[in-house]
């Protein structure tokens, strides 16, 4: 499912008009049309305690003078206040705003901040609100009186519905701009936009419902946005039935390499969780003391002593143990618990730089990155990353703030950059490719924030490609299903409390689920 810019929407808006010859202000129509039909589905029973429209004078205003008028027909008491002048209003929505007279729509200016403070009285008598301020080409923060009346419809524990996106929303980064209307249902137009769906722009967005105004699919195809939602359509492309003759030899062999003195836990998960998502077999390489003590935690994997320091980490000595054991394996998982020193820095460099199997790093495997991840430009396998913010933050040599602001101009840009599959982890998480897609996660949730989520995410991408399927969509099947699974859990278990060993045993659920699903499509189409 394609996610869209700003940019691209306006462009895919502008060649439709110029290049079909379809108005703006039929565009503008079936969007006001839709949107009230959302509206009047999501908000039936308070619609009749009155409707407030506070309107702006651009095109988003003409989309809520449409559905003034679509609520008028339906006898419905609605007001417009319009943050503007009428002579301030032009083109289509200037239009629509005219027709609002005849029906007898009341049309009340509020220009400016003394306009304002005369109103808000009467405004608080509406039952509800519909937010048609700004479109989703703001960028800069809202201020002077624009901000005092978002915060007002704010305060007033209304239901507030948001036209094409809340007003104050970058609908790029999903970032308030200021301040922002937090809506409980948004009807947006043509396609969502990425700052619909990652956060905290979900939040201020709330149900969110697309409407089709007409965009012809050969303009969609021509703009090719870059951004897409996983659904369990695109993960099943990737997921089929095992043949019936299937044995362990030709469902993948992966290699973890993970561990330290204290950290055991992070490394059987990783492995076990490969296993889980159906690996063959499974190999776990952690330093030589800690053997007794994983091969009774990893019973359906095998363990492999590897040389270690004093202190009982990994260190460079491991790296031509690791790069012979890798022979005849098809993915190498490498990272949790393993510590961080300057030997395992090195280490990191020479598997990077040697290994001819696709590389999965986690956790301390990115930590041991921080400051010299130009070593994956030379990296000699494909690579997947899969740092969560304060990761992304030591990678980048930035701050968490600064990744968190712009979550997906962080992922893209970096993994453009070094050429590698990015998943940066989170509330929506991304995952970015070299060539600049990427791909929203609408799965998983809060109760996640444990620790292990990471471990069990890590053994699921690589037992993922070593079944076959390629590194990207390994990133996407694997993402995707670590929420489901968790998704599962906070419905039958609670809403936290439950444990990354839980979500790593419930991943085979999971995937029969989303065969079932594939399967009944297969049936309907």
């Amino acid at each position: 499912m394609y996610l869209v810019t700003a940019r691209e929407m306006q462009t895919m808006d502008r060649l439709t008009i110029e290049s079909y010859g379809i108005p703006g202000r039929v565009l503008m129509e079936n969007a006001g049309r839709g949107a009230t039909q959302f509206l009047m589905r999501t908000f039936s029973d308070q619609l009749a305690q009155g409707v407030g429209v506070i309107a702006g004078r651009g095109n988003n205003g003409g989309d809520g003078f449409v559905m003034a008028r679509y609520l008028a027909q339906k006898e419905i008491a609605v007001t417009v206040y319009l943050l503007a002048e009428k002579m301030e209003v032009r083109g289509d929505a200037d239009a629509n705003l005219r027709l609002l007279a005849p029906l007898g729509i009341p049309v009340i200016e509020i220009p400016d901040s003394d306009s304002f403070l005369k109103r808000r009285s009467a405004m608080r008598q509406a039952g509800i609100w519909l937010d048609a301020i700004f479109g989703t080409g703001l960028k800069s923060d809202v201020k002077g009186y624009f901000k005092d009346v978002i915060d007002f419809i704010n305060s007033l524990n209304k239901p507030v519905f948001a036209v094409d996106i809340p007003s104050g929303l970058n609908s790029d980064t999903g970032q308030p701009c200021g301040t922002c209307i937090r809506a409980e249902a948004t009807a947006t137009f043509g396609f969502a936009k990425t700052g619909h769906l990652i956060f905290p722009g979900a939040a201020y967005t709330g149900k969110l419902e697309i409407v089709d105004i007409g965009i012809p699919r050969h303009i969609v195809e021509t703009v090719a946005p870059q951004q897409y939602l996983l659904t369990p359509d695109i993960i099943g492309n990737y997921i089929g039935p095992r043949p019936a003759d299937a044995h362990k030899g030709r469902t993948g062999h992966v290699l973890v390499v993970a561990g330290s003195p204290g950290k055991t836990g992070a490394a059987a998960m990783t492995a076990m969780s490969a296993v889980r998502s159906g690996a063959g077999l499974v190999t776990l390489g952690i330093p030589r003391s800690l053997n007794p003590v994983l091969e009774t935690q990893v019973l359906e994997a095998m363990t492999f002593p590897l040389p270690e320091t004093h202190a009982g980490a990994l260190g460079e000595s491991a790296g031509d143990v690791i790069i012979n054991l890798a022979d005849g394996k098809n993915c190498l998982a490498i990272g949790p618990g393993l510590g961080q020193s300057p030997e395992i820095q090195n280490l990191m460099r020479r598997i990077i730089t040697t290994a001819a199997l696709p590389l999965v790093i986690d956790a301390d495997g990115i930590n041991n990155l921080a400051g010299q991840v130009r070593i994956l430009r030379e990296a000699n396998a494909p690579v997947v990353l899969t740092p969560h913010p304060g990761e992304m933050a030591r990678l980048m040599d930035t701050s968490v703030g600064a990744v968190q602001k712009d979550r997906i101009h962080s992922a893209r840009s970096f993994a453009a950059d070094f050429k590698v599959h990015l998943i940066l982890k989170g509330a929506r998480t991304l995952i970015a490719h070299p060539d600049g897609r990427i791909y929203i996660n609408p799965t998983g949730n809060s109760g996640m924030a444990s620790g292990g989520m990471g471990d069990v995410l890590t053994g699921i991408i690589a037992g993922l490609i070593a079944q076959g399927l390629p590194p990207e969509s390994a990133a996407h099947a694997g993402v995707y299903l670590h929420g489901a699974a968790a998704d599962r859990l906070a419905q039958t278990i609670g809403p936290f409390g439950f444990l990354a060993s839980e979500v790593m045993h419930t991943i085979p659920g999971e995937i029969g689920k989303l065969l079932r699903f594939q399967d009944q499509s297969a049936r309907s189409s």
